[in-house]
């Protein structure tokens, strides 16, 4: 198996032609990791039916193009919960990338993990529209701290954030990978996602010919979301409060998004005795309770 790859690709037109030379190069398997890639995939599967497309976060699916996504909101709930002992002024700091159902997702799921240990928690979202931009990140985190936060913690692809949670004081936590060289001081801990298993997977049955365009959803029992090594000052309550919660986790993938649930305005989203679907999780368009601020129309 031989493997390339192309880094820092733009969404849209650029995508659609990258995706297009993978294609013509000879590839057969080709992974396309950002949702705003969803609709090139498609695009270009249909002038390439020979060749199996795999598209990260999205929902769309055709003979030869199917979806993947890890349950990140598990990471998330459970990085609540280790972060809830070391929110100051129970406000929390959120640097939101883009309005898109993965990124809601998993504000609400951190919301909920850190209300489970402490009801009083709220969380105060700033979107910064780009997954890649230090200064923007960190400008984000500054202001958010100047508001109030006493803990920051972000969807985004740089440590930026963490990092002025760092030179400010207050504690963070982190996102897709282990930051705590960048933020030492700083981070508790932070959801990963370990794709590698995934995608051997994936090509081994292309290989055999049993790959099908499916639409997967990997959690922790999988082994597919994990939660980064914890900082060095983090108590071992904690470590064992974030392991209960994670045990039960692996029994259920629901329990996260389990009733009863209210939205912002205080109405019931989630019955009692209720859990979210895959597809609702997946379309999420609404703020749970204790969020302050809005969702722009994409």
């Amino acid at each position: 198996v031989e493997t390339t790859y192309v880094e820092s690709v733009p969404e849209g037109a650029d995508a659609e032609r990258v995706l297009a030379d993978l294609a013509e190069k000879g590839n057969k398997v080709i992974f396309a990791t950002s949702f705003g890639y969803m609709d090139p995939v498609i695009k270009v599967a249909s002038r390439y039916p020979n060749v199996v497309f795999m598209h990260c976060s999205g929902y769309k699916t055709a003979p030869n193009a199917g979806t993947y996504m890890d349950r990140d909101y598990e990471g998330r709930y459970l990085g609540g919960v280790a972060a809830a002992k070391y929110i100051k002024n129970n406000l929390v700091g959120y640097v939101a990338a883009f309005p898109t159902p993965e990124v809601v997702r998993c504000i609400n799921a951190f919301t909920l993990g850190a209300q489970s240990v402490n009801p009083k928690v709220k969380v105060k979202v700033v979107w910064t529209n780009t997954w890649y931009d230090p200064a923007a990140e960190k400008a984000a985190a500054v202001s958010l701290i100047n508001a109030g936060a006493g803990l920051i913690t972000m969807n985004q692809d740089t440590p930026s954030a963490c990092q002025a949670a760092n030179e400010k004081g207050i504690f963070a936590v982190s996102n897709d990978s282990d930051m705590r060289k960048f933020a030492p001081k700083a981070i508790v801990t932070g959801q990963i996602a370990v794709w590698g298993p995934y995608y051997v997977k994936v090509v081994k049955s292309v290989m055999n010919k049993t790959w099908k365009p499916d639409q997967y959803f990997g959690g922790l029992k999988d082994a597919l979301v994990e939660l980064s090594p914890y900082g060095t000052f983090v108590s071992a309550d904690v470590k064992k409060l974030v392991e209960q919660k994670k045990q039960i986790l692996m029994k259920d993938d629901y329990a996260v998004f389990a009733g009863p649930i209210k939205d912002q305005t205080g109405a019931i989203k989630v019955k009692a005795g209720e859990k979210m679907t895959d597809k609702e999780m997946l379309s999420f368009d609404w703020f749970v309770q204790g969020i302050e601020g809005t969702i722009p129309k994409q």
